[in-house]
């Protein structure tokens, strides 16, 4: 990368849990350390990419110093696109929101796996869900209500929760009944997450990049799981974490070490060496 490449500006996606993140909810020390030092140079924006919901996120970005003024973030899987505004009661002003109607897709799941937890996001509060989900699974207030209820409204996101299946039976799940006018995601455990068609973290992070002015060559992304495809094949260099499964890692240009071995920090520091 040649100094007249390094001035430019760079914009450094990265997805939360399994990347940044151990799954237990650990923030690797060195990983913290790789990150602020990329987000101290003036050319770099750091842009969390997330399936988790904005109450989620900015947890996370406050952890990492990330929460300054004007700052997007990717929520949702690409279906909330938000700003730090610090003049504003919430601290955040929401850019965009995509929602679809969750109908068709929640009668169609609920047939076919009736025991199935179900979630549909409130934006800004947090979710109303057909039964409680397992403790610490969803952020945000978490109100149970009639199943007519999560299907009344356009939504920015479905989650499908059954916590004595796998990803693999729900992933054939998905393949046996088909699931039109939606974007889905089906997560390391028995976790499917349904978007607005045509909606992912790659769309979220166009918005943000067409924002910044940024060009498209000077885009990296790192991710480990399937809603993650979409946004390793959008950067200049997509990167799979270690412990990402195979078709994720055949989206990406090359794959790092895994999220124990701070396998990010490893793909940071070059960057930041050969990037900036």
């Amino acid at each position: 990368m040649t100094s007249t490449h390094a001035a430019q500006p760079l914009l450094i996606a990265l997805d939360i849990d399994g990347t940044i993140l151990h799954h237990d909810g650990h923030l690797a020390p060195r990983v913290a350390d790789a990150i602020r030092a990329l987000e101290s140079v003036p050319q770099v924006t750091v842009v969390i990419a997330t399936g988790r919901s904005l109450e989620a996120t900015l947890p996370v970005m406050d952890a990492l110093g990330l929460c300054t003024q004007g700052r997007a973030a990717v929520c949702s899987n690409g279906a909330v696109t938000l700003e730090i505004d610090e003049d504003t009661q919430e601290g955040y002003r929401l850019v965009d929101v995509v929602t679809f109607d969750p109908g068709p897709a929640i009668e169609l799941v609920r047939r076919e796996m009736p025991q199935a937890l179900i979630a549909v996001e409130d934006v800004g509060v947090g979710f109303k869900v057909s039964m409680n989900f397992p403790h610490g699974e969803l952020w945000g207030q978490e109100t149970v209500v009639p199943l007519e209820e999560l299907a009344a409204k356009p939504v920015t996101r479905v989650t499908f929760r059954d916590p004595y299946a796998t990803s693999e039976e729900f992933s054939r799940l998905v393949e046996r009944i088909g699931l039109h006018g939606v974007s889905y995601a089906v997560g390391y455990s028995a976790w499917l997450d349904l978007a607005p068609e045509g909606v992912s973290k790659a769309s979220g992070l166009e918005l943000v990049r067409r924002s910044l002015g940024i060009q498209p060559h000077r885009t990296v992304a790192v991710g480990d799981q399937r809603n993650d495809v979409e946004m390793l094949q959008w950067a200049a260099l997509g990167v799979a974490m270690g412990q990402a499964p195979p078709e994720v890692v055949a989206a990406a240009d090359e794959q790092t070490a895994t999220v124990e071995e701070d396998g990010l920090a490893v793909v940071l520091d070059r960057v930041l060496a050969e990037w900036v």
